[in-house]
């Protein structure tokens, strides 16, 4: 705007020409005749600007620019130097005045970024928060914004710095609950949540957010067992850390959300590293025994129930069976007894015939031609019943393919004479 109006009044500021800021001057020169001038006619050495001509030229255009006549009290100017009069300064003054005051106010814009608030200050205290986009605050020094990135995932490392093996023993040592040392680094992730209260709640945010996290790992491992914190506890340690530092960042205000906290490691200080190892080793090993001699005990002892169990049942088995057996054999003598009283030679008879029975079903049987005396062993029985078992079992798997088996009248002759000579022998003796 101050180009324009400085152009409108067709004052030239080029610093480029060697001419620049001798204004009337220069054109009084020209009007003198060569002879005039000073040098032999020669034009004077070109110099730096000269300021009071260059003020004086921008009053008698800006005077011309609103009507009014320039120079002093003698119209072409006098005895005054031509010095603007005190209207046409203030008019100047006051387009001035406006255009750094627009310049002021539009310096009050500002833009947030996605992910980003600005917390927007008045006179250095908390006015409010700026969402992401084009916003407008009072200019300095009323107000003033800082930009806070809320979607950051930040890291605090505890332990160590940039690498696990450059430890900071003085953050990494703690005490367990059973008097031992462990060497514990861990990283903490964490967001923002509250930008004002990240700004104003606390001086040093980084260092207090890991005192923070040193302060709640050291009450979680000061109740812990170290066989716990270095084998199966080491995510529940986590946990529990990451909720006490939750719990403990919120009582101070600060503004943080714990995202994650996560154990880098977890091992015994290096002074007894070569101990704790063979402890760790016979531990093991003394598991190792515990677990194979369980095995073995698993192995053996469902074993030995099964046997003792299996003994115990044949046991009761053959009790009941002689019982049974006994019982029933006392049942049918004592059945065979009341027949026995009614026909004793019958009862005799069938009595003999089934001892003899149950004898034979046991016993190789041959049979011999003792009357004639022939020695000659031709009847096998066994044979025989067995050949006659398995015709029966044909006979009865294929009824329409097998025949009939015939009795051998050869076979049934023999047996027919004994049982006659048997019967004739116990009537003989009765």
């Amino acid at each position: 705007m101050l180009a324009s109006l400085i152009k409108k009044l067709g004052v030239k500021f080029s610093l480029n020409d060697p001419r620049w800021g001798r204004g009337a001057q220069d054109n009084k020169e020209n009007e003198q005749q060569p002879e005039q001038r000073p040098n032999g006619g020669k034009k004077p050495m070109d110099g730096p600007p000269d300021l009071d001509q260059l003020w004086r030229d921008f009053n008698q255009s800006l005077n011309k620019f609103f009507g009014k006549q320039g120079g002093g009290r003698g119209g072409d100017g006098g005895s005054g130097g031509g010095l603007p009069d005190a209207r046409g300064a203030g008019i100047g003054a006051g387009v001035i005045a406006a255009v750094v005051l627009f310049l002021w106010l539009v310096s009050g814009f500002f833009i947030v970024q996605e992910g980003q608030t600005a917390v927007v200050m008045s006179f250095g205290k908390y006015s409010h928060s700026a969402a992401p986009g084009f916003n407008w605050r009072w200019p300095y020094p009323i107000q003033s914004h800082e930009l806070v990135n809320l979607s950051q995932v930040r890291t605090v490392e505890v332990g160590y710095r940039n690498n696990v093996r450059n430890k900071m023993p003085r953050e990494s040592l703690m005490l367990t609950d059973d008097e031992n040392i462990i060497d514990i680094q861990f990283a903490v992730q964490y967001r923002l949540k509250n930008a004002s209260e990240w700004i104003f709640n606390n001086r040093d945010q980084e260092e207090t957010v890991k005192q923070v996290a040193e302060t709640a790992i050291r009450e979680i491992v000061g109740k812990s067992k170290m066989d716990f914190v270095l084998y199966e506890g080491r995510e529940k340690v986590a946990y529990d850390t990451s909720a006490l530092m939750q719990q403990t960042l919120d009582k101070y205000r600060i503004g943080v959300l714990v995202t994650n906290v996560t154990m880098q490691g977890v091992q015994p200080p290096e002074q007894v590293q070569a101990s704790f190892d063979d402890a760790v080793k016979a531990g093991q090993d003394r598991e190792r025994q515990k677990n194979e001699g369980q095995a073995y005990a698993n192995d053996i002892v469902p074993k030995a129930r099964g046997a003792a169990s299996r003994l115990m049942q044949e046991s009761e088995g053959y009790r009941s069976r002689v019982i049974a057996n006994a019982q029933g054999e006392a049942n049918r003598f004592s059945r065979i007894l009341v027949e026995y009283q009614k026909a004793p030679g019958i009862m005799r008879d069938r009595m003999y015939i089934e001892a003899m029975q149950q004898i034979f079903s046991s016993t190789t049987k041959v049979m011999v031609d003792a009357k004639n005396n022939n020695s000659m062993i031709y009847l096998p029985l066994d044979k025989l019943i067995a050949q006659t078992a398995a015709e029966s079992a044909a006979a009865f798997t294929a009824p329409a393919q097998t025949a009939p088996v015939e009795a051998n009248p050869e076979v049934s002759r023999p047996f027919d004479r004994n049982r006659d000579a048997r019967s004739s022998r116990d009537r003989e003796a009765r």
